[in-house]
């Protein structure tokens, strides 16, 4: 039996057994941290140098804590990161391979002092061999120098709409395999490519196409062969044998067309069966290479004007975006955080997510593939234009194409997100990133993102689906110019593919407001982002969206509260609150519960402005979400039933309802198929507290010079 032992940083040896297939291992244990700024010989002068190392694991970052909480003022520039590896004999004819899921945002990777390979962009994955570089039965030194400072070639060129958390903060793996091999480093994709030709719930025509490479000295003759197999992994359902000859000269392709009779089809939420495609590389009896993908098959078409059908049938599109940090974590998260944001979407209702505005982990992929939402994935290409990145926008689109090819969830590539000028290099980049996607994914369709209202725009129309991002009432106008947007849209352009890919408000839970207007107070000197606002905001928008057959899906932003470093949009710096959820995943905010009423089929009974507890009216208005029909209002025991429709069916307003001075008690009630429904909030009416709100608001405008 080989083995193959592993040293890291602390000398802590293990082993594995080595098989002839390939072996894939973490490489996340055992690294040391140093972060810069370093001088221009980092490779051996700061190598050497024994200070301020730090024993860290994969995954990291460096920006966890500046990045959350101050304004400007974070560290971006240089970091090293080392750990060693013992080599044994049996690697000495393999080929070995380090595969990074994600380093923000350039990492040069170095091994025994040799330059391994560089890689530029801080969210898409990527592999590199070392086999030529490593000591057998030595110890082994790697290092990686990563740097997430602004650059105007690599995007996101800024750190504007979003903070690039610096570091090591996906996992690592190390990849062993034979001298012909399944490519590990084509974009550092699988290597394997499913194509869904025709599909139906009859018969499905499946088309792999297999990139296989040899790094020996003559051609191998080989077997090629993939099977599917059902979800438990023991039915073979149908499979495809090839003998093929590969040459040493150069990666080559082959092709192996599947059909499967009576399929089950991949129908998103309500049946997200997938199925397994396992391809072998065998020679002589001997399996030497082996891949396994997802295989959810499905058909998607977006048809103007009236929505998403899968299958043949119309689904909704009710979406949401999401950005990947936590707090106090930034954007190094396991498994168990990518868990956790999904249950949360999933409770909330969505259908689709808008995974904004960059790729994400491949886990939350597949995770998206095996729950059924429909994803929207898209390149860093936001907020600003330098002229320069057009070549690392193109690199970056290939591998968001190619390393999650295969993920039955994702229906549409994004291209960009609100860039503007100069518009004549824009529209063209924007044409050319179309042109690629639909070279290397003829199937899926492309969208890109403008927040001008106007689809007229000259960057626009340049993709299959044009996404506008708009704040009515937040950053322009009114909350209800929204409806007239829509209908207005609608008439310039009868019959194109739109999507609202934004809309929202802040929403800070620290600051309550029992009434509110219809303008929020997004750029004015008091800085006043109420959760009340953005109930108001999201309970009329939906209302005008949920009757637009013309906008095809809409995606509230966002899912979760995130960092902005450079800029104070939330109440506090570094912070946007437009979340509907608190930065920490702990609080969902009651834009969340508006959502959940409307889209969930989970019972919602949800009183509103329960954190505005201190209330300044002795006559107030009571909003209640039910979606499991016509509640009861008990109010002091006093029963309510008198209630005006809100936006939607779910939506129940109870007005002029009267306030003891003191504790109030509130409690709904609503009896559903033989289950009592109840909430409850407490709120205090203090008469004297209008007048204290009124002095410190006349204090304030004093002080401001109004």
């Amino acid at each position: 039996m080989k083995q193959i032992l592993f040293s890291i940083s602390v000398f802590l040896l293990f082993s594995v057994n080595l098989i002839s297939a390939r072996d894939s291992y973490s490489f996340n244990d055992g690294w040391s941290f140093k972060r810069g700024a370093f001088s221009e010989d980092i490779v051996l002068n700061e190598i050497d140098s024994k200070e301020r190392w730090q024993k860290i694991k994969i995954p990291h970052t460096w920006n966890a804590y500046d990045m959350q909480h101050y304004q400007n003022v974070f560290y971006e520039g240089e970091a090293l990161y080392k750990k060693e590896y013992y080599g044994d004999p049996s690697i000495k004819d393999k080929r070995v391979f380090l595969r990074f899921e994600g380093v923000a945002s350039v990492a040069d990777v170095y091994v025994n002092r040799n330059f391994a390979g560089k890689h530029e962009g801080g969210y898409s994955a990527f592999a590199i061999e070392i086999s030529d570089l490593l000591k057998t039965d030595k110890k082994n030194e790697i290092i990686v120098k990563v740097s997430n400072k602004s650059r105007p070639d690599v995007i996101p060129i800024n750190h504007t709409l979003f903070g690039v958390y610096g570091g090591i903060y996906r996992p690592v793996q190390l990849i062993i395999t034979e001298k012909t091999n399944i490519s590990v480093t084509d974009h550092a994709s699988h290597g394997i490519y499913i194509k869904q030709n025709e599909i139906s719930d009859k018969l499905a025509e499946i088309q792999l196409t297999v990139k296989v490479e040899n790094i020996r000295h003559n051609s191998e003759e080989l077997t090629l062969e993939s099977n599917v197999y059902e979800s438990d992994g023991k039915k073979i359902k149908s499979g495809k044998t090839s003998k093929i000859v590969v040459s040493p000269q150069g990666r080559q392709s082959y092709t192996q067309l599947i059909k499967i009779k009576n399929p089950r089809l991949w129908q998103g939420l309500e049946d997200p069966y997938l199925y397994k495609v396992v391809t072998r590389l065998i020679k002589h009896g001997e399996v030497i290479d082996e891949v396994t993908q997802p295989l959810g098959i499905r058909h998607f078409e977006l048809r103007a004007e009236d929505g998403m059908y899968l299958n043949g049938k119309k689904v909704p599109m009710y979406g949401v975006c999401r950005h990947q940090d936590w707090w106090k974590l930034g954007s190094a998260l396991e498994n168990k955080h990518h868990d956790t944001d999904l249950e949360i979407i999933k409770e909330l209702g969505a259908t689709t997510i808008r995974l904004a505005h960059y790729q994400q982990s491949e886990y939350f992929y597949s995770k998206c593939d095996s729950i059924g939402f429909l994803v929207w994935a898209e390149i860093p290409f936001v907020n600003r234009v330098s002229t320069h990145e057009s070549g690392n926008a193109k690199q970056q689109l290939v591998e968001l194409i190619r390393q999650n090819f295969n993920h039955p969830s994702i229906f549409i590539w994004g291209l960009h997100n609100e860039v503007y000028e100069p518009t004549t290099y824009t529209s063209a980049l924007t044409s050319e990133l179309h042109d690629l996607a639909k070279t290397e994914d003829p199937d899926r369709y492309t969208v890109s993102v403008n927040g001008y209202g106007d689809p007229g725009h000259p960057v626009n129309m340049n993709a299959d689906v044009l996404g506008i991002n708009r704040y009515f009432g937040w950053y322009e106008k009114k909350i209800q110019d929204m409806q007239n947007w829509i209908e207005d849209v609608q008439n310039k352009y009868p019959g194109y593919k739109m999507m609202l890919a934004e809309y929202g408000a802040e929403a800070n839970v620290d600051q309550q407001q029992e009434e509110v207007g219809d303008v929020g107070d997004c750029c004015g000197p008091t800085k006043n982002y109420n959760e009340t606002f953005a109930t108001k905001f999201h309970e009329l928008q939906w209302g005008y969206i949920k009757n637009s057959p013309y906008l095809l899906a809409s995606y509230v932003w966002n899912t979760f509260d995130f960092a902005t470093p450079v800029s104070y949009q939330g109440g506090v710096p570094a912070r946007n609150m437009k979340g509907l959820v608190t930065f920490d995943r702990k609080i969902k905010k009651d834009p969340f519960y508006w959502y959940k009423a409307n889209w969930s089929k989970e019972p919602v009974l949800y009183i509103t402005q329960r954190r505005v507890q201190e209330r300044q009216n002795k006559k107030t208005q009571v909003t209640v979400y039910s979606n499991l029909g016509k509640p009861t209002l008990i109010v002091n025991d006093n029963i309510l039933e008198d209630f005006k429709q809100g936006t939607t069916p779910v939506h129940y307003i109870f007005e002029d309802v009267a306030l003891l001075e003191g504790e109030n008690s509130i409690i709904a009630k609503v009896e559903s198929q033989g289950v009592l429904y109840e909430d409850s909030v407490k709120w205090v009416y203090n008469p004297d507290f209008r007048r204290e709100q009124l002095y410190i608001i006349e204090n304030s405008k004093e002080h401001i010079g109004l």
